[in-house]
């Protein structure tokens, strides 16, 4: 492949992921010179295009004499004084050459960056020319000053009606194209009429260039474009009977779609995809991508459909240009999610997809650094696709530095106990090159094979130590920082090389290394006889150490002095000593008076927090975060998956970027947790979705942005959270009244009053009224930050709802001494949305020793992910120190909502539907209240009685409740007179959440 390809790839990737208009009219020719269209926005691109567009031309518009050479490079090498003069000269000639030779070098002086804006009105008055060259020429010099000439480029507009009605219809391309490109108002008005004929022409040349002209006009006005309708030509054309109108059809909504998210414009259905998948095998390779694109962007309705897709877009994989593949890639993996894995075909798929991407390896290195980076998405989410093609990925000797890291990226994840084999002796090959970044990552693989395939781990060592014995600087320093990894994850099984380590002291300057072998040291102190020996020679230096390194030898001496404290007192002092009065650095002066501190007071409680036992490092520390990782995979070929983060980690003004992810697997947990699954046939939107099982939740918090939060519109408490999930299923939808009955919202709860005599209501035997509204339960605060883990910043706090609006309570106290301001807070996705509804208003800085109460209103319309346990609650908090990270447990009672009491004959009626496997029995004890009093407390909190009846001596309470996300719980409460303790029965269709309920009544009833 030669590198145009490679250029127009990564230019490809740029314009898609940087949202310019995209040229979509790409010929056999290089697609270069298209992109000089989005005059204004990329200007040293258009330059560049422009300097190409010389000798570029349209399809089957001008040729080459044989025997003649291109000589336009004479253009740009005059340096003549007073050319503007002699050019309006010849501008204004009679004869077609001179003034086709001057329009060139007009031209030629553009694109060198030479100001020839004063010669515009003697340019437009060439439009008029039946020469299409001179023609295009002209067409480009007015895309580049139009902006700054407004008022003059509007002499141009009769010339561009007129060209729009042209019988040569690459003529009338041209013109609906360039005024497309000319982004002045005033010209836009004009436009509208060539551009509706142009979208209906007879020629499809003509009306694939329309359609891309409609998204620059929308991009310009889109009002404009709504008013006069060209939106829904534009849908009409994705039924066109041409293949690349389709494909620009589809493209210039997606533009559309992708700026106004809320448009609703690519309504994709069957039958729309149907012709899109009948297109793409007729369409140019820049039109497959687009199809394949907005293929990816589509939910089957059932996992049948997405095969049919997965069948059809395979054929796509042994294409000859690269962004088709991955494009085609991208569609595979994410409709792969849909289909059973005990499926025929999933293996097929499997198999498929494996060869497409080797092939990809065998190009430029530019391509394969591209391919590269997204097959390590794909190794990530699907390792079994390559894992048995793990010889491609071997280093080549002329690879490029950045190809060859890479490569050795994947080789790691797909490392396995089958190949571990063959991936140690190639990387104890690589540690021998001359490339030192190159050795260093060699390495470091070596040590992270030995901590993913724990078989390997002694291979792995015995090879490190070979190539410490090797006595390179620099690989002896890798190795021991990687040894120190093998400790962390194999503790007491490799400690017999601690010696040959020891050697290698003296050779040690590279700080990462120093203090991996110090932390050796003081974590094996006991084994090692002269341990105090090695740590005090790195004492002697300590101020010229770097930080990394003072903290560790601090550490390590401490260490050391609690396994050996009579042999190191002294030292202990010395390192102390230094750490706290002669050192600038606040984190090593603050760890040495902890340390200090701890000793002095009590000495067992050191040894507790110093020789703690330490979790083991997990297998792949660098892997991405699951729900990132997901998101990447629907961005496969595009610069997201270049830089593994999302488009909108670097995208500048990235208005309609929405967040995509995969569709939920079929078969997977997450649906076997439904009690009522969707019939196959509905629609993605009616699909009720479950809470999300719990992910890296560490990564998901980390990465929070911690402006203040935006505020949602007010949502009606009974409105569905959680994906719509009606967990009482269809039946509750047809006793309440049709599917489509929503209970109305409501801020008091529903009338208490006696129900009318006879039917079930004489069966329940209800009283009459049970009590006023007495308000709900609010818990004390209680201490969720503690001082000593927030830098001085000590946060209390409860939870509350009143009158329908849930709140979190906090009580912030500076417990440090310097004064803290700009708080900001953040929820990480919990299980029923919860998430600040207003910023975090702290007016005035807080000062020290000062406390601050502030009511934070909360609303459940936040992201959603079920957690462990289900009411766990994650916060970041942020002030202009630091940002601190805790979790608390919300009471799920804060959750009940207002119209939470059912009717009496549908609380019989779904009681019975729901099963009894759903039902759970648990006793409150210690609470001697009678049946009203609890009745009337419950109330509080929105929990309602439905009926009471007396059975046998017992108060029976027939109750329900009903939470923000839509789910309703029933209970009968067991009471005897005289008795603290009550039977609680809870029924649910999510029986995951009685548990919840359940603390809620004993919280309810206890306070």
């Amino acid at each position: 492949m030669s590198p145009a390809p490679c250029v127009c790839m990564f230019l490809l990737l740029f314009l898609r992921e940087s949202r310019v208009s995209f040229p979509l009219f790409f010929s056999s020719q290089c697609f270069l010179a298209a992109s000089a269209e989005k005059q204004g926005s990329y200007p040293s691109v258009s330059i560049l295009c422009l300097s190409l567009s010389l000798s570029l031309s349209l399809p089957s518009e001008t040729h080459c004499k044989p025997g003649t050479k291109m000589t336009d490079s004479k253009y740009f090498t005059t340096t003549k004084k007073g050319e503007i003069f002699e050019l309006k000269a010849e501008l204004n000639s009679d004869k077609k050459e001179k003034k086709k030779e001057a329009v060139k070098k007009v031209i030629a002086s553009m694109t060198v960056g030479k100001d020839v804006s004063a010669l515009f009105p003697d340019v437009v008055n060439c439009m008029q020319t039946d020469n299409l060259e001179l023609k295009k020429l002209v067409y480009l010099y007015l895309m580049n000053y139009a902006k700054s000439q407004p008022d003059m480029a509007i002499m141009a507009v009769n010339t561009f009606v007129k060209d729009c009605e042209d019988p040569n219809p690459l003529i009338r391309a041209l013109a609906v194209r360039t005024m497309g490109c000319i982004r002045v108002d005033k010209i836009t008005e004009y436009l509208c009429e060539p551009l509706r004929k142009c979208l209906k022409d007879e020629d499809p040349y003509v009306r694939k260039t329309a359609a891309v002209c409609v998204a620059k006009l929308h991009d310009i006005n889109a009002q404009l474009v709504e008013d006069q309708g060209f939106l829904d030509t534009l849908k009409d054309l994705i039924s066109d009977s041409n293949p690349m109108v389709v494909a620009n059809a589809v493209a210039a909504l997606s533009e559309i779609a992708e700026s106004h998210p809320s448009s609703n414009l690519l309504d994709l259905n069957p039958q729309s995809i149907n012709k899109l998948l009948t297109a793409l095998n007729e369409c140019t390779e820049w039109g497959q991508i687009f199809i394949l694109d907005c293929l990816a962007n589509y939910m089957p309705k059932d996992d049948r459909e997405a095969q049919s897709i997965c069948e059809r877009v395979t054929p796509r994989l042994s294409h000859a240009n690269s962004a088709v593949v991955l494009s085609a890639v991208k569609v595979l993996m994410k409709f792969m999610e849909m289909l059973s894995k005990d499926l025929d075909y999933y293996g097929t798929l499997l198999k498929k997809l494996a060869p497409p991407l080797v092939t990809l390896l065998s190009a430029e290195p530019e391509l394969q650094y591209v391919a590269l980076r997204n097959i390590n998405l794909i190794v990530q989410k699907r390792p079994e696709i390559l894992k048995h093609e793990m010889k491609v990925f071997f280093v080549k000797y002329n690879d490029p530095i950045y190809v060859k890291l890479e490569k050795l990226d994947i080789m790691i994840r797909l490392a396995s106990q089958a190949n571990i084999a063959q991936v140690l002796a190639e990387l104890k090959e690589y540690a021998t090159e001359v490339d030192v970044d190159f050795v260093r990552k060699a390495v470091r693989a070596i040590g992270r094979c030995a901590i993913k395939v724990e078989q390997s781990a002694e291979r792995c060592v015995s090879t490190l130590l070979d190539l410490i014995q090797t006595k390179v600087n620099y690989v002896v320093q890798e190795a021991i920082v990687v040894i120190k990894d093998i400790f962390r994850k194999y503790p007491n099984k490799y400690e017999s090389v601690i010696a040959t380590l020891c050697e290698n002291l003296d050779s040690l300057d590279e700080p990462e290394a120093r203090a991996a072998m110090i932390w050796i040291v003081g974590e094996y102190a006991e084994r090692i006889d002269n341990a105090d020996e090695l740590l005090e020679s790195f004492l002697e230096g300590f101020h010229d150490e770097s930080t990394q390194v003072q903290l560790q030898l601090l550490t390590a001496i401490v260490k050391l002095f609690l396994k050996k404290p009579t042999e190191t007192q002294e030292l202990v002092q010395q390192v102390l000593s230094l750490a706290t009065q002669d050192s600038d650095n606040p984190d090593l002066r603050d760890r040495g008076y902890i340390y200090w501190r701890l000793l002095s007071t009590d000495p067992v409680a050191a040894k507790e927090v110093v020789l703690a036992e330490k979790p083991l490092i997990s297998e792949e520390t660098d892997l991405i975060e699951p729900t990132l990782l997901d998101e990447l995979i629907c961005y496969i070929g595009t610069l997201a998956s270049v830089y593994h983060k999302p488009p909108t980690a670097f995208v500048e003004g990235s208005r309609g970027i929405v967040h995509k992810s995969l569709p939920p697997r079929t078969g997977s947990s997450e649906s076997a947790e439904s009690p009522d699954a969707a019939p196959s046939g509905a629609p993605p939107s009616e699909q009720p979705a479950v809470i999300p099982t719990q992910g890296d939740l560490l990564g998901d918090l980390l990465n929070l942005d911690l402006g203040p939060p935006v505020s949602g519109p007010p949502v009606a408490t009974s409105s569905v959270q959680m994906g719509a999930v009606d967990l009482l299923g269809g039946g509750l939808d047809s006793l309440m009244g049709g599917p489509g009955f929503t209970a109305p919202s409501a801020v008091m709860p529903a009338n208490l009053g006696p129900p009318p005599s006879g039917g079930l209501g004489d069966l329940f035997d209800l009283a009459g009224g049970v009590g006023a509204l007495s308000g709900s339960h609010v818990a004390p605060k209680t201490v969720w930050l503690p001082a000593m883990k927030a830098k001085g910043l000590e946060i209390s706090g409860t939870f509350s709802r009143q009158v329908g609006a849930i709140s979190m309570d906090l009580l912030l106290t500076n417990k440090a001494l310097q004064v803290m301001s700009d708080f900001a807070i953040q929820f990480n996705r919990n299980s029923f949305g919860l998430a600040p509804a207003a910023p975090l208003q702290i007016h005035a800085p807080l000062a020290p020793n000062q406390t601050v109460e502030i009511s934070l209103p909360l609303n459940t319309v936040g992201s959603v992910m079920k957690m462990d346990p289900l009411n766990n609650l994650q916060v970041a908090v942020k002030n202009n120190i630091d940002v601190f990270y805790f979790s608390t447990l919300y009471p799920l009672h804060i959750l009940f909502v207002e119209d939470g009491k059912m009717e009496r004959q549908m609380f019989l009626a779904t009681w019975k539907d729901i099963p009894n496997e759903n039902e759970a029995q648990f006793q409150i004890k210690d609470c001697p209240l009678s049946a009203d009093a609890v009745s009337s407390k419950l109330q509080g909190s929105n929990i309602f009685t439905v009926a009471k009846r007396n059975v046998e001596g017992q108060d029976m309470l027939y109750q329900s409740l009903k939470l923000t996300n839509g789910i309703w719980v029933l209970a009968e409460l067991r009471i005897q007179p005289g008795s603290p303790s009550f039977t609680l029965s809870l029924k649910c269709r999510a029986p995951e959440v009685s548990q919840y309920v359940y603390q809620a009544y004993e919280t309810i009833l206890k306070n």
